[in-house]
């Protein structure tokens, strides 16, 4: 789903169960907004919509956020419908692979092109690394954050931004675990092994590092809401729904048992549109 997987399996999440994390509660704007005029995906392959369509590629078309699939029914399209002004004008700068780390480059790209509204969900890469030691530390991923969003501010100061949380890793494990294709797939391709290494283990150990890599999650989302938080009513996330959301091997892509399926993908969509900001109808 997300994660430097990008040559392997292109790093990323999947979706989750309960929200152990209460800061991530919904900061949607106050108003009603009007209709973006530009918008862009930012974050990593699940924004893509990696190996939603085919073997290994993007598939933007059927990204959550900035698709034009119909059977996704993303936020571009949800929003093309209230105003023909969007209409083309949707931009997907996120990248397979990508952290925390690189989400100010987009930021980037996203003020160049004028961007005002835009889309975020990155971090399951900062978490699907090869050991623990390796995951990025929540205070890092914050500071990022922080950095990405005060860049943003200085040049689109209109900009609206809509955090989707990090799906829940575990949850996939959950899913997964018990399906034997999926374990080849998991253990052949190296896919996201703090969390999937040694899927069949009951081990005390195993145990407590899934339970480690999720909390570090947890830990990401809260950190995403408190910084969405301290932005203002520009600024708002989906309270935690995805994460919570209840995903089975149907949302998951069969071309690698670890990104969303276009199944999946609506989903994410649906979850995410109607708890960040009112829109503005102005048909």
């Amino acid at each position: 789903m997300f994660g430097r997987l990008a040559p392997v399996l292109a790093a990323a999440s999947v979706l989750t169960g309960p929200l152990a994390a209460p800061a991530a509660a919904a900061t949607p704007a106050s108003f009603a907004e009007p209709v973006p005029e530009v918008m862009a995906a930012l974050g990593d392959s699940i924004s893509t919509g990696f190996n939603a369509c085919g073997w290994y590629v993007s598939c933007t078309s059927r990204s959550w956020s900035a698709g034009d699939h119909a059977a996704v029914s993303s936020h571009y399209l949800r929003l093309s419908k209230l105003s023909g002004t969007l209409q083309g004008h949707n931009l997907n700068f996120a990248s397979p692979g990508a952290t925390s780390a690189d989400l100010l480059g987009q930021v980037n790209k996203a003020i160049e092109a004028k961007a005002d509204y835009v889309t975020v969900l990155i971090g399951a890469t900062d978490a699907c690394v090869r050991t623990e030691k390796a995951m990025t530390p929540i205070a890092t991923y914050r500071q990022r954050l922080e950095t990405a969003l005060a860049t943003l501010r200085a040049g689109m100061p209109q900009a609206r931004v809509l955090f989707a949380s990090i799906p829940d890793l575990r949850r996939l494990w959950q899913v997964g675990k018990d399906d034997p294709v999926a374990r080849t797939f998991w253990t052949l391709g190296r896919v996201c092994p703090t969390m999937l290494t040694n899927p069949t283990s009951t081990k005390k150990a195993d145990v407590e590092r899934r339970a480690r890599v999720r909390a570090r999650v947890i830990g990401y989302n809260r950190a995403a809401a408190e910084v969405c938080a301290a932005y203002g009513p520009q600024c708002g996330t989906d309270g935690g729904a995805v994460f919570s959301f209840p995903f089975t091997l149907e949302h998951v892509s069969k071309w690698d048992f670890f990104h969303p399926s276009t199944a999946g993908q609506r989903v994410l969509a649906a979850q995410t549109f109607g708890r960040g900001f009112d829109w503005i109808d102005p048909r």
